[in-house]
């Protein structure tokens, strides 16, 4: 997000967590949060109306509690209303806020009964699963309007498998991505887990698993890089050949066999 919309995200941002706690079920209230941004979403009058800079604050939450006030939880409608109320650069940076405020919420409920750790776990995992199967991949990211279809695939996939709100988190990826790629949701999502935790997450890439002390070793020297707790992601890739590729947000240490012989060839041919 850009300019204004940092402000508003940063609002409404404080409104959510200072209702988080009294909210209950807080799965619930991503349900209603997840509902209210595919209403906006799906509604581009009622979008600009929400997200217009030129419209007074107080205006646009009026409009927000008379569309959605008794509709929705008391403490969905303070987080529409703290939304509406910004000052958005973009009409779409109020629906990325509104999405990433409901996932928020079902990773709160999950972090609430210990869960945390394994959901995050699990997302990673599910999309690596989708990466490496081309089928899967293509049918979960098509642009096909049967929306309960890949929810039911992503269900037989995961039930008994995985904690309630990856499921739930898996199933709004494929189903409503929004104009995005698939891997970016899954991205996004991941991202917010580990915001949650407060930790960074480290994508390591290997030809061979990690030993334990391995693993330990490297982790101990990236938070005394990054200043913070960090968790580890392994993808096992044997085109890598040998060595490590860490990805730490946008920065990136690649000391593959691979890396090293692709910079050889370029030093050679000259290209």
């Amino acid at each position: 997000m850009r300019g204004s919309s940092r402000a508003a995200a940063a609002a409404a941002q404080e409104a959510f967590d200072g209702v988080l706690g009294g909210a209950g079920d807080r799965s619930a209230l991503g349900e209603q949060l997840f509902s209210v941004a595919a209403l906006v979403d799906a509604n581009p009058s009622l979008r600009r109306a929400l997200a217009d800079p030129s419209r007074e604050a107080s205006a646009k939450q009026l409009l927000a509690e008379r569309l959605f006030g008794g509709k929705i939880s008391p403490a969905a409608t303070v987080i529409v209303s703290a939304v509406a109320a910004g000052r958005w650069s973009e009409e779409g940076d109020l629906s990325d806020m509104l999405e990433s405020l409901a996932v928020q919420a079902f990773l709160s409920q999950a972090e609430s009964e210990g869960r945390i750790d394994a959901v995050e776990e699990e997302l990673f995992r599910f999309e690596r699963i989708i990466a490496g199967d081309a089928g899967l991949r293509d049918t979960l990211s098509s642009r096909n309007p049967d929306a309960e279809g890949k929810a039911a695939l992503v269900r037989r996939l995961l039930e008994g498998k995985a904690q309630p709100e990856t499921i739930r988190l898996a199933e709004q990826a494929v189903t409503y991505p929004r104009g995005r790629r698939l891997d970016r949701v899954m991205e996004g999502f991941l991202k917010l887990a580990a915001q949650r935790r407060d930790e960074l997450t480290a994508l390591v890439t290997v030809a061979a698993p990690l030993t334990e002390q391995q693993a330990a070793r490297l982790r101990s020297a990236l938070e005394n890089i990054y200043g913070k707790a960090v968790t580890l992601q392994t993808v096992l890739d044997p085109t890598v050949m040998g060595g490590i590729r860490v990805q730490v947000g946008d920065e990136v240490v690649d000391g593959t066999v691979l890396r090293r012989l692709e910079e050889a060839r370029r030093h050679i041919t000259g290209s």
